[in-house]
Order: C-alpha cells, then sequence, then structure tokens
C-alpha cells in the first residue's frame, strides 16, 4: 500500500476514476507515509488523519466524480493558508492556536474539486526566509539530505511533496518561496502571474507580490491543480477575470519545442552561479535546442538592483501586513499588561521571531517620514523599469530562463549569522515577482558534486502558463528522472 502514495498524481487520478483504487486506500498510504517520514524531515505542522480517513470514505461511498478532477486526492497547504477546520499559524508563535472561521480560496476550489487534505505544511514564519530555518516551530529537513535545508519559505510543502508524503501541495510565492524549495527537493514548482489565482485568504506577506501555486512531482500534475485554483475571485481586487485555459489539454498541444525561443539573459549567468548549477542549466538548454528550440541572447539589465528593489517594497509591506498583529483582535496576547502600549510591545516581542522582527523594523523605517521618497517610492520606479526590461526580452523570446537558485541547498544553520547572504540567493527569482510574470522550477538532475537536485527556471509572458507548462512538460519528458530521495525510502 506504501507503494501507492510514490506514483504521480494523474496515474492516481486516473486509476481512482475507473474503480481500480478507493480513495481510502490512496489517503491510508500517504498517512503511512507520513509516519514513516515525519520524523526526520518535519514537513509538517498540523495534521487530520481521522477527518482525511473519514473524508475518503464518504467519496468512496459514493463513488467516483468525473466533474470533480481531484476527487480522493491527497494533498497538503501552506500553514499561511486560512482553513476553517484545522490551526493555521504562519509557523509562528503569533498565531500558534489560531483556527479561522472560513477557507481561503484556493482551499474551497481544492475541497469543490475532491482533494482530501491531510495536513499544513511547515514554512519560515511569516513566509520570510529562504530555508525554512525561520519556523518558530523547528525546521523542516530536505528529503534528499536531511542535513540540509529544503528551502523556503514553502520548505515544508515542497519537503512533503518530495517525500511522497502527499500528490501536489500549495504554496504561496512572494519572491521565489515555491520555485526554490521546488528547486531544493527535486519537485516542479509554479509560481501563477501575479492575479491568476486568488490571495484570499492567504496570510499576507507583501500583497503586491504574493502569489498562491501549486508544488508536484511533474509539470502535469501542476496543471491539473492550477486548473483548479485558477480563476476569477470578486473578493480579492487583483484577481483577474480573464478566462482561465485548459492547462491540462494544452500539455497535449506539442511533442516537441520547434518554433519555440528560449531567451537565455547573459546577467543570470553571473552573480555567485555555482559551476554545477550553471553546467545543469546550460545542459537542458541543450536538450531543449535537441527538441527544436532556438536558443536566443537576451538582456534584463537591472537585475543586479532587482534584490535591493524588492526587498524595500516587502519590508515595506510586511511592516504594514503585519501591523495587524497586535494582540488585541486575535492571536496572541501577553498576560499581566496594565497599558495599551505595554500590551502591543510585549505581545509582538515575545510572539514574533527575529527574521520577523528585522523585516518590520526596515520596514518601518523605509515607510518612514523623510525615507519614503528615497527608498520605497524610488524602489516602486526600478519596479516598472524591470517591467519593461521583461517586456522587451519578450519581443525577442517565447520563454525566458535561467536558474532558480546560484547553489544548491546548503546545510542548516549554514547562513544563520548572515542573513543579508540569504537575501542575495534570490537574485534569479525576486525579478518574476517584481514584473508580475509565471516561472516555473524544472528539475535537471543530481548535481555532480553536491549530489543534491538543480533545477532550470522557465519565465513565461503574463497570464502565459500554458505556453509555460507545455514547453515545460516537453522538457521534462527528455529529462532524466530524479530518483527517490533518501529520507522517502
Amino acid at each position: 500500500m506504501t507503494m501507492l502514495c510514490q506514483l504521480s498524481l494523474m496515474e492516481i487520478r486516473d486509476r481512482l476514476a475507473k474503480g481500480e483504487l478507493s480513495a481510502e486506500d490512496v489517503t491510508r498510504s500517504c498517512l503511512t507515509q507520513i509516519e514513516r517520514t515525519e520524523p526526520r524531515i518535519n514537513a509538517l505542522l498540523s495534521r487530520r488523519d481521522d477527518d482525511a480517513l473519514e473524508e475518503a470514505k464518504t467519496l468512496d461511498r459514493r463513488g467516483p466524480d468525473s466533474s470533480r478532477p481531484l476527487w480522493g486526492i491527497p494533498l497538503t497547504l501552506k500553514d499561511s493558508l486560512v482553513t476553517k477546520d484545522m490551526p493555521t499559524t504562519a509557523a509562528s508563535r503569533m498565531l500558534e492556536n489560531f483556527t479561522p472561521c472560513y477557507d481561503a480560496f484556493v482551499v474551497k476550489r481544492l475541497r469543490e474539486a475532491g482533494a482530501i487534505i491531510l495536513g499544513k505544511a511547515n514554512m519560515d514564519e511569516f513566509a520570510m526566509g529562504s530555508s525554512t530555518e525561520f519556523s518558530a516551530f523547528g525546521p523542516s529537513k530536505n528529503p534528499w539530505d536531511i542535513t540540509r535545508v529544503p528551502g523556503g519559505s514553502s520548505g515544508g510543502s515542497a519537503a512533503s511533496v518530495a517525500a511522497y508524503q502527499c500528490f501536489a501541495s500549495l504554496g504561496s510565492d512572494t519572491g521565489g518561496s515555491i520555485r526554490q524549495p521546488a528547486a531544493f527537493c527535486g519537485c516542479v514548482g509554479l509560481k501563477p502571474t501575479y492575479g491568476r489565482v486568488s490571495r484570499y485568504g492567504g496570510i499576507a506577506l507583501a500583497s503586491s507580490l504574493d502569489q498562491i501555486g501549486p508544488l508536484a512531482r511533474s509539470v502535469e500534475d501542476c496543471a491539473l491543480v492550477l486548473s483548479v485554483i485558477a480563476g476569477h475571485d470578486p473578493r480579492d481586487a487583483t484577481s483577474s477575470p480573464l478566462p482561465v485555459d485548459n492547462y491540462v489539454a494544452a500539455l497535449k498541444a506539442k511533442n516537441d519545442l520547434k518554433g519555440i525561443r528560449i531567451g537565455l539573459p547573459k546577467e543570470f549567468l553571473t552573480n555567485g552561479l555555482s559551476e554545477e548549477m550553471e553546467s545543469a542549466c546550460r545542459d537542458a538548454l541543450d536538450l531543449a535546442k535537441q527538441l527544436g528550440a532556438e536558443i536566443v541572447a537576451v538582456s534584463l539589465p537591472l537585475t543586479h538592483l532587482a534584490t535591493a528593489v524588492y526587498y524595500i517594497i516587502v519590508m515595506a509591506e510586511a511592516s504594514s501586513n503585519l501591523a495587524r498583529f497586535d494582540g488585541v483582535r486575535y492571536g496572541r496576547r501577553a498576560e499581566g499588561v496594565q497599558e495599551l502600549e505595554e500590551l502591543y510591545v510585549r505581545t509582538r516581542s515575545e510572539a514574533f521571531g527575529e527574521e520577523v522582527k528585522r523585516r518590520i523594523m526596515l520596514g518601518t523605517y523605509v515607510l518612514s517620514s523623510g525615507y519614503y521618497e528615497a527608498y520605497y517610492k524610488k524602489a516602486a520606479q526600478v519596479r516598472r523599469l524591470i517591467q519593461q526590461n521583461f517586456e522587451t526580452a519578450f519581443t525577442q523570446c517565447d520563454i525566458v530562463c535561467g536558474p532558480v537558485s546560484p547553489l544548491t541547498a546548503w546545510h542548516l544553520g549554514e547562513q544563520d549569522q548572515d542573513p543579508l547572504s540569504l537575501y542575495l540567493r534570490d537574485v534569479y527569482t525576486l525579478p518574476v515577482n517584481l514584473a508580475g510574470l509565471p516561472g516555473l522550477s524544472l528539475p535537471v538532475r543530481l548535481g555532480t558534486q553536491s549530489r543534491m537536485p538543480t533545477a532550470l527556471q522557465l519565465i513565461g509572458r503574463p497570464f502565459g502558463e500554458a505556453a509555460l507548462l507545455s514547453a515545460a512538460h516537453v522538457l521534462q519528458t527528455a529529462l532524466p528522472q530524479l530518483g527517490s530521495p533518501p529520507a522517502a525510502a
């Protein structure tokens, strides 16, 4: 039974539809795998084993439903997505005992599609981090090497997918937080176009950058999950009314890359890119060329400014968004206080972690009188120029590509004393969020030196997820399989 959890989402879906498997069989397989692997990787913050089994049994009694595309499929969710029947903590002591009274838009869509939610995945506190080491409940471990990080902030989601605990997971991506952990854990991660998926019910880090998206073990699985969660939501003012493409059907439209121009920015081949990451990306592009793609040189000249621009904007917006966590309305409240100011200070001092405090203080600084014009306004202006860089590049190519990260997953604790170094490692993913574009992380192979997963990042035009997924599917089909992570065995 435990082998069922290693099959692809699409294969399980087809076998469930034919009645060859029951939803209970599939759910028990995932729960058994969670029991085997969770002590080693700490991917989940909360679980709903009994409720999940009851849901599976209910589905089985009613029988397969072809109108529900995820019927009987077990999934996990990043713990920043609110769920009415289980805690939502954002991996913070501030929300340690918080159970929401409603489901996020994407959670509601998953339930309506027949998905079974197994648990909530670990993350960096309030999505602030690139390694899941900033979780208040301990770090997650990478299933390929438990001495290394799974990436972040959606590290628990990536680890749960890679360790076969579920068939897919949802994460959120503010500056690479889906794509980077997917790359580190050897799975596929997709950040949709800003506005393609509703942010309603997602605990905000930076409202102009956040986007919810899927992580899975194949491009095809990601396409199916995206088709369920994408679409307009009137409760989210940034949600796009544009129609949703048939992403699964788009994968069947091509079996090669003929006629596709893939742009490689020269700026992506610098910035401390490691030898094994560069080698993996070049090999993937050589394969794309063999499949008929044309590789063209493009330029994104403001790439070197993306990190500074991103962190000014994200810290300013985080400072504003996290002001609601004050000990008054919901969440943790300091005990034994006498004055309102003391309540604010003690609650936030006790409940927020060091990285969250750092970003709140820096964000408050750049928004303060005398500094707003010099920092935040200037960053917003350069952000628009970065978007224009991409617009120019897309006149020369159909897809922009490059690395996801300069390095493979590093060891736990390696960057504890150097937050700036962590910020700089997001240099390839940040521009995509600043421009609001769709980006996908595609596993290539294990690194020649680290023996950890490497990945290629594919970036598409706005709302061009169908074309992006199609090209990625062709390429993934031709790439070698990574195998199974040791910690998942």
